[in-house]
């Protein structure tokens, strides 16, 4: 398979292939070697045997040949008879007697006795003591006799020694059919052939058993991974999207402030201020009055009672608005009504109130909060609306409180009015989107308003 294919693969099926060509190709260099050795295994028992059985026949004959240097007639008689009609000849098609010097000394074929050939090869390992055997193709100088009958034949070499010192005195040649030994070399390269191809296949399914369940588990803590990457890269976006309104919100702050400061100045200057003002001329009056005859003007003295006492109102007006008052242990929902309750009193003006839902306590900063939107939106109602009736809902879970404060006063388009008259909208936005809530005003010329508050009761953003 080319390369770039299998990198297009997947892991476990890079597995499956490559492991499947590595196997094979290990299972036919194993089955070769394993059938050859079995041959050759076969071979050399089956020669090995047949070495000895025609050893105990041959060497009793041939052992004054080491002394006599050539075979007697008799002897060649009697090599005769047990190569023809006996069950030795049966097995054996051709038969050699070779002297040290590589010289044949018997044959069945005269033709070949006499000649001399190189000592080399198996011949001269069995004049060295070994027994060789082979399967052989004829194709040496020696078998041009055999060459000419048959194609291939077990050809062995077995050394034939003296009785007396063991030494190796002639070696004896002899040629089997292959055909029975074929047939079991044939069934023994089969046997080992399914040996090593069950073995082959178990270690193929085992291993792609294992790299599978491997590969499953890898694949199933890759989706779990991307799963969590996922969900933690939500998070992030999230906590990016919440940093990025809190900076905002805290930007707006900052200018809030200053207009709210603005505002507290331009009052005391509008009110108390003015009245001081006016209370200070007339103490200038009077002490001129005083200095003329002696005694003050009452008229100017109710005058300065007045200014003064109106004063001393507008500035307690101002710190009421200013100072929150104590919403430590209580709900979001009693949060609310404090506010409705407080305003009720001063402007004299009824709300409806309303509360749904959950008792569960939030944190102060959102009591606080509740309570501020609920006392800017029915002051603003108040001041701005003349609206003839004011609701106050609140609706309360386990984790979210939602105030909406609803009039039906002459209303206004809130993209229309100036950053002054919307100073207590933006105040009351920032202090809802710092705790992490929503805020949303919906208005209508002579239709009245509705501002809407969403706060999560654990929120633990400090308010502002």
């Amino acid at each position: 398979m080319p390369v770039p294919l299998l990198e297009r693969l997947s892991f476990t099926w890079q597995f499956v292939v490559l492991s499947f060509a590595i196997l094979v190709l290990g299972m036919v260099t194993i089955g070769v070697w394993v059938s050859s050795a079995v041959e050759q295994a076969v071979v050399s028992r089956t020669a090995g045997v047949t070495a000895l059985y025609v050893d105990s026949f041959v060497s009793p004959v041939v052992q004054d040949l080491s002394e006599q240097g050539a075979l007697s007639p008799a002897q060649r008689s009697d090599l005769d008879q047990l190569l023809t009609g006996t069950p030795l000849g049966e097995q054996i098609v051709a038969f050699k007697i070779w002297s040290p010097d590589g010289e044949i000394i018997y044959s069945p074929n005269p033709e070949l006795i006499g000649r001399t050939f190189a000592m080399a090869g198996h011949l001269l390992e069995a004049f060295n003591g070994q027994v060789v055997s082979e399967i052989s193709d004829l194709s040496e100088q020696e078998n041009e006799y055999e060459r000419s009958k048959w194609e291939t034949l077990i050809e062995t070499y077995a050394p034939v020694r003296s009785e007396g010192s063991g030494a190796v005195f002639a070696v004896s040649e002899f040629y089997q059919l292959p055909n029975t030994l074929a047939s079991e070399i044939r069934g023994a390269q089969i046997r080992g052939w399914l040996i090593v191809g069950v073995a082959t296949l178990a270690m193929y399914l085992l291993l792609n058993g294992m790299v599978g369940r491997a590969s499953t588990t890898i694949q199933i803590q890759r989706s779990e991974l991307l799963e969590n990457l996922d969900e933690l890269q939500g998070a992030l976006d999230d906590n990016r999207r919440l940093q990025a309104r809190v900076s905002k919100a805290a930007a707006r702050t900052t200018t809030l402030n200053e207009r709210f400061l603005r505002r507290v100045s331009a009052d005391i200057h509008d009110g108390p201020a003015q009245d001081v003002s006016l209370a200070l001329l007339r103490i200038e009056g009077i002490a001129d009055a005083m200095e003329g005859n002696g005694r003050g003007s009452l008229d100017d003295v109710g005058r300065l009672r007045t200014a003064l006492g109106s004063a001393l109102a507008d500035l307690r007006t101002i710190s009421h608005g200013l100072r929150t008052p104590s919403v430590e242990n209580l709900t979001p929902c009693e949060a609310a009504q404090r506010a409705v309750t407080d305003f009720e009193r001063i402007s004299g003006e009824s709300v409806v109130f309303d509360c749904v839902g959950s008792s569960v306590a939030g944190s102060e900063p959102v009591s606080i909060a509740v309570y501020r939107v609920v006392q800017e939106a029915l002051a603003n109602s108040y001041k701005h609306a003349g609206a003839a009736s004011r609701k106050v809902r609140a609706t309360a879970t386990d984790s979210q409180v939602k105030v909406t404060i609803s009039d039906d006063g002459s209303g206004f388009e809130p993209a229309e009015v100036a950053d002054g008259a919307t100073l207590g909208l933006v105040g009351m936005r920032e202090r809802v989107e710092l705790l992490g809530g929503s805020f949303s005003v919906e208005s209508r010329r002579r239709e009245g308003t509705e501002i809407q508050a969403v706060l999560p009761l654990t929120s633990t953003v400090a308010s502002v």
